[in-house]
């Protein structure tokens, strides 16, 4: 038995032992370790966000099968979202670090190729963070034109300027707020679970007591009605239902990133994720059945509404213009929780991904504020990329669109590398104290397929009749920022195949920048057998 010093606390222990976890990964702690088991969970459910979730991409489900697809899509889709969380929670539990996949990814990959499959899944994972920020704050600020037609009495219609302005104003908020103290950041997590938590149960129970009987759907249609108005064969259609659940449980990494800042990080990241989507589900599936119930039956007045959100709608004729405006406002603030969360997330994973020097002016983005003990050169190198990315609002609403699909068809990229890396090549996989044993295989099958399914589905347009306007412009936008990232890394003499080496252990001094020189990479060489998975002790 280890004999505890006198005043040596539970905590601080634990702090100890976490920064022995993250030294054998061959990384020094950074960060302030303030975010308890409960908080990261709550991180991690708050940036799900289910209801506003549901309530930015519901017009993916009303016209891919109405009723049917919103029930019986979520119920269909949740184990295979499930699968995907718990191959990654295996991961997250043998190697709790900020950059997470594509540090799992180094460690798990033949030589041959590990730089550069790590390369790859750093910037699938750093572009799903910053579009995911962007897809967030674009939803909201749609939402929040929502309102303003709400109060209007759906007089008021906003431009794509009017739109961008207030798009803008939500990002620039973000960053003032994520740019507070890892504490603060912390204990904002509770306020954050609690409102999202009240959000879904008023929604389950008070809007079908509210609702009028003129909006009441049978349980025969709304458990069973199946309305396609999108064009394609139902079949499709009912796939194409699933962006809704799959983009509304979401960011499955978001408390993998927070790795560095959780205490008990090897147990409390893997249980952060099962369990926000395990709630996730099960709450997202209350809420659907309610809206299927209280939407009534004229499904394409719902979707083409002036307010232009289909929720928005479905609230306004169920509770009237003044309880419709409360409750989408509550809902505003939840979606502005989710995108708060959003760029904490991200600008970790910038942090991690520029430690390592894979990013233009990583020796700039790898700082940590004095001040705050947080990466604030992340947080606003980030905030500038979305605002750029917003300004594809002026182009077309498909184009804006695409950062919907974008953050998904990424995000998939770089979970689905480092789970298949551990089980194609031979590696030295330990499991930490989260484990699946002897279901770990099956359930990474099931992920993966699922997810390369998924991928193919997220190309298509959604409608076969379709325009250069309205084309699914994911392909060509995903594409060309990948097609960026490999051209970056093969380009002659300045590019990634001649300097970097995957993760850069920090333990001892090392040459900061964008470009280690050539001790540095030695060191790095030699230091290789250090960055690999082992057994986490906690």
């Amino acid at each position: 038995m280890v004999a505890r010093a006198p005043g040596t606390s539970k905590r601080h222990l634990q702090l100890g032992a976490d920064e022995a976890v993250l030294a054998k990964l061959g990384y020094k702690q950074e960060f302030r370790r303030e975010f308890t088991p409960l908080e990261v969970s709550g991180l991690a459910f708050s940036y799900t966000g289910v209801l506003p979730g549901i309530a930015s991409v519901l017009f993916y489900a009303i016209p891919n099968g109405g009723p049917v697809a919103m029930v019986w899509g979520w119920a269909f889709v949740g184990p295979f979202i499930m699968c995907i969380g718990l191959a990654m929670a295996e991961l997250a539990s043998a190697a709790p670090t900020s950059g997470g996949l594509y540090y799992w990814t180094y460690s798990l990959a033949s030589p041959r190729c590990r730089n550069f499959l790590s390369w790859i899944v750093g910037y699938s994972n750093t572009i799903q963070t910053i579009t995911g920020v962007a897809s967030v704050n674009w939803a909201c600020a749609i939402q929040i034109a929502a309102a303003i037609s709400i109060a209007s009495d759906q007089a008021y219609a906003t431009t794509n300027e009017q739109l961008y302005g207030i798009y803008a104003a939500l990002v620039l908020s973000h960053a003032v707020l994520v740019s507070l103290g890892t504490k603060v950041l912390a204990r904002l997590q509770r306020l954050y679970t609690f409102v999202n938590l009240c959000l879904c149960f008023i929604v389950i129970i008070a809007l079908p007591i509210a609702t009028p009987a003129e909006y009441r759907n049978s349980a025969s249609f709304a458990l069973g009605s199946f309305i396609n108005l999108a064009g394609w064969p139902s079949g499709f259609a009912f796939i194409l239902s699933f962006m809704a659940p799959l983009y509304s449980i979401g960011g499955y990494d978001a408390s993998v990133h927070m790795s560095e800042e959780a205490s008990n990080a090897a147990t409390a990241i893997p249980w952060a994720i099962i369990s926000s989507i395990a709630v996730s589900i099960v709450l997202g599936w209350g809420i659907n059945v309610s809206l299927a119930f209280c939407m009534g039956t004229d499904l394409e007045s719902v979707l083409n509404s002036p307010i232009g959100q289909p929720m928005a709608q479905i609230l306004y004729t169920s509770l009237g213009r003044r309880g419709a405006l409360a409750l989408w406002c509550l809902i505003i603030s939840t979606l502005y929780i989710v995108a708060s969360n959003s760029l904490l997330v991200g600008s970790r994973q910038t942090f991690a991904f520029s430690r390592d020097g894979a990013l233009p002016f990583s020796r700039y983005l790898y700082r940590i504020n004095g001040y705050t003990k947080t990466p604030v050169n992340t947080v606003w190198f980030d905030a500038v990329f979305v605002l750029v990315i917003g300004l594809l609002a002026f182009v077309s609403t498909a184009a804006i669109n695409a950062v919907f699909t974008i953050g998904l068809t990424a995000s998939y990229v770089s979970f689905i590398t480092p789970i298949t890396t551990r089980f194609a090549f031979k590696n030295d996989f330990k499991p930490g104290p989260f484990h699946l044993g002897k279901l770990s295989f099956p359930v990474a099958a099931i992920a993966v397929s699922s997810m390369v399914f998924m991928i193919i589905v997220f190309f298509f347009p959604s409608t076969p009749q379709t325009t250069a306007q309205e084309m699914n412009y994911t392909v060509v936008v995903l594409g060309g920022y990948m097609a960026l990232a490999i051209s970056w890394y093969y380009c002659p003499i300045y590019g990634g195949v001649h300097w970097f080496n995957g993760p850069v252990a920090n333990l001892t001094p090392v040459v900061e920048g964008e470009h280690r020189d050539g001790n540095a990479l030695s060191e790095k060489e030699q230091r290789d057998a250090e960055l690999s998975f082992s057994v986490v002790d906690v």
